[in-house]
């Protein structure tokens, strides 16, 4: 009964262990999906003021970011909500003029799902939508009719005509990107000669976006563009511009491990069962070593490694099966998500790293040293 009741115990911290290095290695997946898609719209740096909306592209502090051996490529950008309209729909969107390296900063022209990243053609000026606003709008790529831009006029005298208080323009879409639903919702591209027109702005920006060279030292080169700029700007990294989106899905992770650590804690409530019954069931063992000289020490010491050999194995055991699950998962994606088709991927992201399995052993093996630290203390009652 009391080989039956370790197996349990080993059971059970093996499934534990699984699930603990199964669940993080999907919280990974999910993790590297969304950096994956975030930097397929995100520069490597973004440049904006800490007062104000807008700046003059011609600051010369900024001559640094273009004369820099460091930066492969930077655009000028300025952003602005409007409102758009299509037939009888409209949506709140936020306009985005950019430059015509804008591709070459991230991998929008990668994300496109339907049409072709183009601004401008000849003297035509073009929009790129997110998908969430032409789903809104109810706009293809196929409408006869262009999509028209509201947006109030900055200067001007107050009128009770509601339409002379705002400046309009129209433009086709020349394609449709899918990054993450907030982008999609929220973003419409055009050039920025077509956004200072409509916005009666001359060289004004909201922000410079830069690409670094591959191999470059980001966080040197951040700095010093920082120190170039001086104090009224920020420069921020890609973690900076989605920090709070970065820091909820840490916390999301680390949350989950203390819940599943904590479901462990209680299945190591077997191994102290199955431990001070062994200790019971071997009194006449134990006299018989006191008897030949065995020391209080050494019989503590055999109890708890036996005892901590229950939770050393459920943990290679568990860890184990969790790998395997994850392969398989990779190769076959066997759990899909329903609906397929409808997301950006079918399965359920898998990515397992060596320092999470170091993490889940560690942690599962300290809670077993725990567990049966109790009953051997005792051991002399």
């Amino acid at each position: 009964m009391i080989n039956i009741i370790s197996g349990i115990a080993i059971t059970g911290v093996a499934f534990g262990t699984m699930a603990l290095f199964v669940i993080l290695s999907v919280f990974n997946g999910f993790d590297s999906l969304i950096r994956s898609l975030l930097n397929s719209f995100d520069p490597d740096l973004k440049i904006t003021i800490v007062e104000g909306k807008t700046f003059s592209a011609d600051t010369s502090a900024l001559d640094f970011v273009k004369q820099s051996d460091d930066v492969a490529y930077f655009v000028e950008v300025i952003e602005e909500n409007v409102l758009l309209e299509s037939d009888d729909k409209q949506h709140i969107a936020t306009m985005k003029g950019v430059g015509n390296n804008f591709p070459k900063i991230n991998g929008i022209d990668t994300m496109i799902i339907d049409g072709e990243f183009v601004l401008r053609d000849d003297e035509i000026n073009y929009a790129v939508l997110g998908y969430g606003i032409s789903y809104k709008l109810s706009y293809g790529l196929n409408s006869l009719k262009p999509i028209k831009i509201w947006i109030p006029k900055r200067k001007g005298k107050v009128t009770f005509d509601p339409q002379n208080a705002f400046n309009k323009d129209f433009i086709f879409a020349s394609a449709i990107f899918s990054v993450q639903q907030d982008y999609d919702d929220k973003y419409i591209i055009v050039p920025i000669k077509f956004a200072r027109n409509l916005l009666d702005y001359k060289t004004e920006v909201s922000s410079i976006e830069i690409k670094l060279k591959d191999g470059v030292n980001k966080r040197k080169v951040e700095k010093e563009i920082q120190e170039k700029v001086g104090e009224g700007f920020y420069v921020k990294n890609r973690f900076e511009q989605q920090e709070l989106l970065y820091k909820i899905m840490k916390s999301e992770k680390w949350a989950i491990f203390l819940i599943l650590t904590f479901i462990l804690i209680i299945a190591s409530f077997n191994v102290v069962g199955s431990l001070t019954m062994l200790i019971i069931d071997k009194k006449k063992d134990i006299e018989i070593l006191r008897n030949i000289g065995a020391s209080n020490q050494l019989i503590r010491n055999i109890f708890l490694i036996e005892g901590w050999l229950i939770s050393v194995i459920g943990a290679i055991v568990g860890l184990l099966l969790g790998s395997l699950l994850c392969y398989l998962q990779l190769e076959f994606s066997l759990l899909q998500f329903p609906g397929a088709g409808t997301f950006i991927v079918n399965a359920y992201p898998v990515e397992m790293r060596l320092l999470d399995l170091v993490f889940v052993f560690l942690t599962v093996i300290t809670i077993g040293f725990i567990a049966v630290w109790y009953p051997v203390k005792y051991i002399k009652k």
